[in-house]
């Protein structure tokens, strides 16, 4: 298969669909791979590093997707990329639908074959290509909030793990699943007070168990969580609902009980935020204020570390990567169901049911 590799153009974005090391393991099971010259660029690859793992190097984005059968990226498609799609591609990369109807109709009329990073799945019902990002945002959500805590930055001047004789920052956590354990692992470590809220008892079971009596639980209905904003230094969404829009768990209302200078992360904002106040930002320009309150709403939070997270989404995305090389996209995903669930766009309909719903859009489920 004739595999293309573009260059990244979402606003502070240094990630590459693949590495080197991935298009050698590609060429060496007998595919082309096609790559935008720089396009490894943000992490320190040359465009000789591709040459040398078997990559041919094109000038253009325009020349990877007409040379290509199969797309492979790390963020969604911008509309100049998806200008550039055709019913032939293969798009594999993440794409967020639920919180952008634009970009779902663009797709649609594509008529391209669009596989998202964040619904593929996993016999132990996880996500495994959405694991690695989430393990990568879970981490910097708290160097992320403690940083915006200090004075200088426009916070509370609140020391995240305190002093002796000085109490630590409460972070309150929303969500126990892998970007919230990854935030509470950061925020421990850092000596804060940290409490998980979330609504499966099992699940808190489990954190309890995992942490013993280094974080606090609770269960995360409506009175606790207006509870745990009102008295949190750094609040984190980290709450999932694998390919639909992420619930609203924190209000405007909620907003203005807490103190000046407090820290909002919200890492749901790739599916549309949980926080009632977030709206998307940037790298470029990170963070605003609602009632006195900081708000980091960064839609692509791993491209601040861009090595380790391409690296990190590489080593989860290469298997599947090259399934589809090997036996074209309709037949791995009838040979692999959980590959199939990564199916968004299919033939001009949405095929992943949650999208449809969140956004409105005709239903169409693919058939093996």
């Amino acid at each position: 298969m004739r595999i293309g590799v573009p260059k990244e153009i979402k606003n502070h974005e240094y990630r590459v669909g693949l590495t080197p090391p991935s298009v050698a393991e590609l060429v060496a099971a007998g595919h082309e791979v096609t790559v935008e010259t720089r396009a490894g660029g943000g992490i320190d690859f040359e465009d000789q590093d591709y040459v040398a793992a078997g990559a041919r190097i094109v000038a253009t984005a325009a020349e990877v997707f007409a040379q290509s059968d199969m797309i492979v990226k790390v963020k969604e498609p911008q509309p100049q990329e998806i200008a550039l799609l055709e019913p032939r591609h293969t798009l594999f990369t993440y794409l967020h639908l639920a919180a952008d109807k634009p970009q779902a109709e663009g797709l649609m009329k594509s008529g391209a074959t669009c596989i998202a990073y964040e619904t593929v799945t996993s016999d132990s019902r996880s996500l495994p290509l959405l694991k690695p990002m989430s393990e990568v945002a879970g981490r910097m959500s708290v160097q992320v909030g403690a940083h915006y805590l200090e004075k200088e930055q426009g916070g509370r001047g609140v020391l995240l793990g305190g002093v002796p004789g000085v109490a630590p920052a409460r972070v309150a956590i929303l969500g126990g699943g892998v970007s919230g354990v990854n935030a509470a692992q950061m925020a421990v470590g850092m000596r804060a007070d940290v409490t998980i809220y979330d609504i499966n008892n099992d699940r808190l079971a489990e954190l309890d168990m995992f942490f013993s009596s280094q974080i606090k639980t609770a269960y995360a209905s409506k009175a606790a969580i207006a509870a745990a904003v009102k008295n949190a230094h750094l609040v984190i969404g980290a709450v999932l609902v694998p390919g639909a829009a992420a619930p609203k768990l924190v209000t405007r209302e909620m907003v203005k009980t807490m103190k000046r200078g407090s820290v909002m992360v919200d890492i749901a904002i790739d599916q549309g935020g949980c926080f009632e106040t977030s709206h998307a930002t940037t790298h470029e320009d990170p963070v605003f204020e609602v009632d006195g309150v900081i708000h980091y709403c960064v839609a692509n939070m791993p491209g601040a570390v861009a090595r380790t997270s391409a690296f990190a989404l590489n080593n989860a995305t290469l298997p599947f990567a090259l399934r589809l090389a090997n036996l074209g996209a309709e037949a791995a995903m009838k040979a692999d169901r959980h590959l199939a669930n990564g199916l968004n766009v299919y033939q001009g309909k949405i095929a992943f049911k949650a999208v449809a719903d969140d956004l409105d859009l005709p239903y169409q489920p693919w058939t093996a």
